[in-house]
């Protein structure tokens, strides 16, 4: 897999206060798109996973499972920049196979990458880091890692959707690009791999989606909207008469 240098990504500055992941971009301090769709989610189920598993069993899953997805990230990200990384640790020994599957399997299809872990952002309303940026299929895709602890279905992944359209938007917005999918590449602990994909009216409507979330985040964190570059509702209604 080649890198083609064919987009000028910028590098944004992360910070993470009161569990509210905020991003530095170009002057901008802009929500994440994890903190826009943690914070109008449907918490219902997990409260029940919490209450039926215990506080602390549910912490302990929680913590286990980000340590493991940021190993497998870590291998991921090295592997496309060529170089070497051990992770001798419990943790690493479990991750590094799992980067391997997904290296083996999920990145056949990718002739180049555009960038490996990109800031990408929409001015004056979000951003985020997407783990790829590639050709896919012959296609421009956004790609994004998971780690999970059991296989998914796609019903359960609305938000891996949603947040991978919320990266192929600001990237056409700032790039000019034609982003055609985005692609959830997941491996669980045991080697199972699975690849989930949205694309044409299906990626159109996850935008769609995400644009509602992040009018209803504004709503909930601002009652002046004059806090924003850009006023989220003019531009759901610009995005529902198909001008964007």
């Amino acid at each position: 897999m080649k890198l083609n240098k064919k987009y000028d990504y910028v590098q944004g500055t992360r910070t993470t206060e009161q569990g509210s992941r905020t991003y530095h971009v170009r002057g901008m301090n802009l929500p994440s798109v994890t903190t826009v769709l943690a914070k109008t989610k449907d918490q219902s189920y997990i409260n029940r996973w919490k209450e039926k598993v215990g506080e602390e069993e549910a912490e302990r899953i929680k913590n286990l499972s980000s340590k493991r997805g940021t190993a497998m990230h870590k291998f991921l990200e090295k592997h496309l920049h060529g170089s070497g990384y051990e992770d001798l640790t419990e943790i690493g020994t479990q991750a590094k196979p799992m980067a391997q599957k997904i290296i083996e399997v999920g990145f056949t299809p990718i002739s180049e990458y555009y960038g490996s872990e990109v800031t990408l952002y929409y001015p004056g309303l979000y951003a985020g880091s997407t783990d790829l940026t590639c050709l896919h299929n012959e296609k421009e895709t956004v790609v994004d890692f998971k780690q999970s602890n059991r296989p998914k279905r796609k019903e359960w992944i609305d938000d891996y959707f949603l947040q991978t359209a919320a990266y192929a938007m600001a990237h056409d917005y700032v790039h000019g690009s034609c982003i055609q999918q985005c692609v959830i590449m997941i491996c669980t602990p045991d080697l199972y791999y699975q690849e989930f994909k949205i694309e044409d009216s299906e990626l159109r409507q996850y935008k769609h989606k995400f644009l509602k979330r992040l009018d209803n985040y504004y709503d909930l964190v601002y009652s002046d909207k004059e806090q924003t570059f850009i006023d989220t509702k003019v531009l759901l209604e610009e995005f529902e008469k198909d001008k964007i």
